[in-house]
């Protein structure tokens, strides 16, 4: 008997000792939390969207979610072969805005002499634990967050893995001098040492100033937070960042609804809007937006080109790795909509050069 109990009190501990891991961050509390109460979507001890928000459609259980998540990826998941990316220039070469990608929902954006670094994950894994989750295709580790120069601002949309990475934010700490994120978040960053200065949270529809007239607006999204257990505890949204020049519209994670055409409507357009487009599936069809609901978001946003992002470095979700981009650029030739689709560490230039060969072919 006593071996039993040991047992469990042993279990217990190891359970207590991992969840209270660095990794998972922490809960906003004090003025963040009271903060995050007086939200005008902040009820029932959660932050809600502003159209309900199943997390799946009715009638369909986690379980079977799950099964199928196990088993029925599509055997085309991920690449056959290493995909090539194109060594990145972090230099200043001209006056127009450019944007590097690094798969998934990362992205580096120059502008007006600025480093802006959004969503950073450079582990090989979007999880808390290296050997858990989906290993990051061949050839996209082609960066490590120790490459990047010294960064001027790095934005985070939403707490997710797959768009907050600890490792990689604890490298990019000493090398950046401003942390813009949504309400809440800045309780993890707080917890992996960063400086209440450095942080600026905003909730939806609050701009601020950041740096040499850098100017971040937080807006709705339709998608959902947490590391843990708990869920929407902070906030998640879309950003537009604007200067005297451009204005850019970064949108995070987000299921497709009127938040788009309502945002166009006041805001648009927009010079470019990076949207995305990947890890989508009818069992969750309200949180993640289906290729051609993200041409018609960036339809609906009045932008002027659309470049597709959270796809081409993991697999979440069990569709083939290729087929978010292939829908997409279809849709938008249909739409007649301008779209960008460089290559992993390819420049896009504003106004300039937007990449649109179909790289993906080469390596199905």
């Amino acid at each position: 008997m006593m071996i039993g109990i040991y047992l469990i009190l042993f279990l217990v501990i190891a359970f207590l000792a991992v969840t209270n891991l660095p990794v998972f961050g922490k809960l906003p509390k004090g003025t963040r939390l009271s903060k995050i109460k007086a939200l005008p979507n902040y009820r029932e001890g959660a932050i809600h969207n502003e159209s309900v928000t199943p997390m799946q459609p009715e009638g369909v259980s986690f379980y079977t979610i799950l099964w199928s998540f196990l088993f029925e990826k599509h055997p085309d998941k991920s690449p056959k072969r290493p995909i090539k990316p194109v060594q990145p220039d972090f230099s200043f070469n001209g006056v127009q805005p450019e944007i590097i990608w690094f798969g998934h929902s990362s992205y580096l954006i120059k502008i007006d002499g600025l480093y802006v670094l959004v969503d950073p994950v450079f582990s090989r894994t979007p999880s808390p634990f290296s050997f858990i989750g989906s290993k990051a295709f061949a050839g996209t580790d082609f960066l490590k967050a120790e490459d990047l120069p010294d960064l001027d601002v790095v934005l985070i949309t939403h707490d997710h893995y797959d768009h907050l990475d600890y490792a990689t934010i604890k490298k990019l700490k000493p090398k950046t001098k401003l942390f813009m994120t949504s309400l809440g978040v800045g309780a993890h960053l707080e917890h992996w040492g960063i400086a209440e200065e450095k942080i600026k949270e905003l909730s939806w529809n609050q701009s601020s100033t950041a740096i040499n007239g850098l100017t971040f607006t937080a807006l709705p999204a339709r998608h959902f937070t947490g590391r843990k257990f708990k869920r929407n505890q902070t906030l998640w949204s879309s950003f537009i960042l604007e200067t005297a020049s451009c204005k850019l519209y970064l949108g995070g994670d987000s299921g497709y609804d009127v938040h788009f055409e309502k945002i166009g409507a006041q805001f648009g357009p927009f010079d470019l809007v990076l949207l995305e487009c990947g890890q989508y599936n009818a069992y969750w069809p309200y949180i993640h937006m289906f290729p051609e609901q993200t041409v018609q978001a960036a339809i609906d946003l009045k932008a002027k080109v659309l470049m597709p992002v959270h796809w081409g470095k993991f697999t979440l979700a069990m569709h083939p790795w290729y087929e978010p981009i292939s829908r997409a650029v279809k849709y938008a030739a249909l739409k007649d909509l301008k779209i960008t689709t460089p290559k992993l560490g390819e420049k896009v230039i504003l106004n300039t050069h937007y990449p649109s060969v179909h790289w993906w072919n080469e390596i199905i």
